[in-house]
């Protein structure tokens, strides 16, 4: 049964990752505009939040990022250590390096996982979820072992058509409480 379910997992990655390559760049403009928009709308007021920054196909989100960090928010980026994410403060493009696996990541101090402690908000990468905020993120488990434990409010970012109707589960999967998409933010928990 396990083996099921990560075979479906896989085939549901391949069918997201072969549609995103699909996008053209005004495409994703206009999404990283638009998440931007909506996530501003709804957490430009807050004091921190634990984002990250996109890379390849994802749904932008440096104009969010720098958009909050605009409006006084402290935004919180991960840094690959290992098995783990530790986490560093954002502060420009300028302190900014290549990270393991691809990922651009801040140069700061890193802050150890209690840092997220003052993150209101957590934005997690995933490739699909569905309106139980079951997510499919790419295999490699960083995210669910974040929101393990967790008590600020979690998010995935998606493009519009990858909100799904069911996400296949295994044990170690974590949920969230919203879906964070260009057309607006939908909370399911």
């Amino acid at each position: 049964m396990a083996h099921d379910i990560r075979r479906q997992k896989a085939h549901l990655r391949d069918a997201v990752l072969a549609a995103r390559q699909q996008l053209g760049s005004d495409s994703r403009l206009a999404a990283g505009t638009a998440l931007a928009a909506a996530a501003i709308d709804e957490w430009g007021g807050i004091r921190c939040v634990a984002a990250y920054l996109s890379f390849g196909d994802e749904p932008p989100t440096r104009e969010l990022i720098d958009g909050l960090v605009a409006r006084g928010t402290r935004v919180l980026l991960p840094v690959i250590d290992g098995d783990r994410l530790d986490w560093a403060i954002y502060s420009g493009a300028d302190d900014l390096t290549d990270g393991p696996l691809g990922i651009i990541e801040p140069t700061g101090v890193r802050l150890g996982r209690p840092a997220l402690r003052d993150a209101e908000v957590v934005m997690v990468p995933a490739l699909a979820a569905d309106r139980h905020g079951n997510r499919l993120g790419r295999g490699r488990g960083y995210y669910d072992r974040v929101l393990g434990g967790l008590t600020a409010r979690t998010a995935a970012v998606l493009y519009d058509d990858e909100l799904v109707e069911q996400i296949p589960l295994e044990p170690h999967d974590q949920t969230v409480g919203a879906i964070l998409q260009p057309s607006g933010i939908t909370w399911v928990a």
